[in-house]
């Protein structure tokens, strides 16, 4: 065999290949399956309703509850109070990641300080949250930041646990190799703790931003004279479910929303992990 024919064959496998995607489900068709739940839910609670299967009273039609949405976002009565709730909830998310985010590097970077603050922190975590919210009611008032203050205490511990967590589980030869090329601690936390730690951190990230509106919500219905939890409440008293039953699509929706633009924030971010196809 010939030098050129041999090298020829040998061209194609020395070239580096690109990893195949396995086969299995697209993303298209997930997205087609879970409309297509969405639309059959509805459906058959719409169709059980009008059969008298389910009481209209307690669960009202979801043709009902999506026109009460579109009334009340045509009449613009939505917005208002959608907009207060939306700012608590940013409020409380911001300022919960970021010292959450702050101690849980630091306790995960200094032990002592996490032996010292183990039990006090394991302590709050386990108090019921909703007991503080009349207290955050009486010291900060019917205004925004009662409802800010609860849902920092809802945000905080989900983010420093995980961050704390994520950080502590780095790869003890991986820090030990960084140290030994003279890596120094603010090198090691930009490059080894950081993108070690932002599964943990993203992971905690979606869960806080269901638990910061439901913090602000929260707060709302138990105290306030706006928001999207005190719409709900007025619904309530009047015994209007349909309303209720409003406010909470509305509240679905936004979340929704939001989830996605941090899993956009997150694969941006995370476009240098390997993707998993399979």
């Amino acid at each position: 065999m010939s030098a050129t024919t041999e090298n020829a064959q040998r061209t194609p496998a020395s070239r580096p290949q690109r990893p195949r995607r396995k086969a299995g489900v697209t993303g298209p068709a997930v997205r087609v399956g879970q409309i297509g739940l969405t639309v059959l839910v509805l459906v058959a609670w719409e169709l059980l309703c009008r059969v008298g299967v389910i009481d209209d009273f307690f669960f009202p039609r979801p043709s009902e509850i999506l026109k009460t949405v579109w009334e009340w976002v045509g009449s613009g009565f939505v917005f208002p109070h959608l907009l207060i709730t939306l700012e608590e909830s940013a409020l409380a998310f911001a300022t919960g990641a970021a010292v959450g985010l702050l101690l849980g590097f630091l306790l995960a970077r200094v032990r002592f300080l996490e032996q010292l603050f183990e039990p006090f922190l394991k302590m709050f975590n386990a108090l019921p949250r909703v007991v503080l919210a009349p207290i955050f009611l009486l010291w900060f008032g019917l205004g925004i930041w009662s409802k800010v203050a609860f849902g920092f205490t809802l945000v905080f511990f989900i983010v420093f646990f995980n961050t704390l967590e994520g950080v502590k589980s780095v790869d003890r030869v991986l820090i030990d190799n960084a140290r030994m090329l003279g890596a120094s601690e603010r090198q090691l936390l930009r490059h080894v703790f950081i993108p070690s730690a932002l599964t943990w951190i993203f992971s905690s990230l979606h869960i806080s931003v269901g638990f910061a509106i439901t913090g602000a919500v929260v707060g709302e219905y138990l105290g306030a004279s706006a928001g999207m939890g005190y719409a709900i409440a007025q619904a309530q008293g009047v015994f209007d479910t349909t309303g209720v039953f409003a406010g909470m699509f509305i509240l679905m929706f936004v979340v929704l929303i939001i989830d996605l633009l941090v899993n956009r924030v997150e694969r941006h971010l995370l476009r240098w992990r390997p993707t998993n196809n399979g």
